[in-house]
């Protein structure tokens, strides 16, 4: 069988040996040292508008601390996009808090800024004013920022930024991971750039990220013995990671640039079939595509996004279907939920790509090859 073509698979630069050596020769082994210093002011550089960041082990880790530390506690709620890896929800009940589920918009298939407000408005008739919004950067997507973090506004609720997916988007010229009160990156195996696992917590905050570190190296209080006055975590990227994610800051315009031809090419494949549509963007929107995402409308193609995922395992190439939104979720059945049917159809006919910045013509060869004959 032909060698496995993958979804979206990590893809070395060059360089990110020459930081994890240099961790090497100096003994910088242990958790932090020069490359963590060193990757959080390129991230930092790279988003501009005065950011500060704190490289983490995750970007799960990064949403967690960012709920402590807007003081989110047991028995509060937490406003979450539905259509969204778990990732997104399961640190809210870390914190003890109930996740409040909200539907999508049909323009970029995230959080929906009407049904945000329907979803606070009635909650705090319910007597639960939320304690925070967590909106997400579908597949590098964004959010309708500006309206959302508008509406947050006006009820004085804090909003956490999920750009685990969209690192290199921005709206107007704004890069995502700005965008709100406190914002998250994932560098996961998968991602547009990746530190092998790791996540940064970022926000124009200067005190809250450097709390962030604090409670991140288990809150270790200034004393010469190990003195703790508040509860921390195990939460720190190691240098060696870091390490690898200087290289991978060197090539973040290349795999961007790369992911939007590919998306530009499965665009031009497949525009002209009936029943197949894409996530276009809207104007002043920059996506950098970390994965290609269609949708099939099984009742003009005549094939649904799962006939198109068999097609294409059956050929040794992986696609996935789009995420399994939330409030779907037998994890989570129970939680409030704010809908539209749109992440129920999203889910239901739509299909990732595979979108890997290091895929060959001969891998997409074989992609179109199976596209064409799905899609006559």
């Amino acid at each position: 069988m032909s060698q496995k073509v993958w979804l979206s698979s990590p893809h070395m630069g060059g360089t990110e040996s020459k930081y994890v050596q240099e961790a090497f020769d100096t003994n910088w082994i242990a958790p932090l040292g020069p490359n963590v210093n060193g990757f959080e002011k390129d991230i930092e550089l790279f988003l501009g508008g005065g950011c500060h960041a704190a490289a983490l082990s995750s970007g799960t880790a990064g949403l967690h601390l960012a709920l402590v530390l807007l003081g989110v506690k047991p028995g509060d709620e937490v406003i979450c996009q539905s259509m969204t890896f778990s990732a997104t929800a399961n640190p809210i009940t870390y914190v003890g808090a109930t996740p409040v589920f909200v539907d999508s918009e049909s323009d970029t298939w995230n959080m929906s800024p009407e049904l945000l407000e329907e979803a606070i408005k009635d909650r705090i008739a319910k007597g639960k004013k939320p304690a925070a919004i967590i909106p997400v950067h579908l597949y590098g997507m964004p959010a309708k920022m500006p309206e959302i973090t508008a509406i947050a506004h006006r009820y004085g609720i804090p909003v956490i930024e999920d750009a685990a997916e969209a690192l290199g988007s921005s709206i107007n010229g704004h890069r995502c991971g700005t965008l709100a009160d406190v914002s998250v990156l994932s560098f996961n195996g998968n991602k547009i750039i990746t530190t092998s696992g790791g996540g940064a917590l970022v926000s124009k905050n200067d005190a809250l990220v450097k709390d962030a570190r604090f409670l991140a190296t288990q809150a270790r209080d200034e004393a010469p013995h190990y003195q703790h006055s508040r509860i921390g975590f195990n939460y720190r990227m190691s240098n060696l990671c870091a390490g690898v994610g200087r290289g991978q800051m060197e090539v973040l315009a290349d795999r961007v640039a790369k992911r939007r031809e590919v998306y530009k090419q499965y665009h031009t494949r497949l525009s002209g079939k009936a029943g197949i549509s894409f996530c276009d963007e809207p104007a002043g929107y920059f996506s950098n595509r970390w994965l290609t995402t269609i949708l099939i409308d099984p009742h003009v193609a005549g094939r649904t996004r799962e006939d198109l995922r068999l097609a294409l395992e059956a050929e040794n190439i992986e696609s996935r279907p789009l995420w399994k939104p939330m409030h779907l979720q037998p994890v989570f059945s129970s939680s409030p939920y704010y809908g539209n049917g749109v992440s129920d159809k999203l889910f239901a006919n739509g299909l990732c790509l595979p979108s890997g910045s290091n895929m060959s013509d001969a891998d997409l060869d074989r992609i179109y090859r199976v596209l064409d004959s799905m899609f006559k």
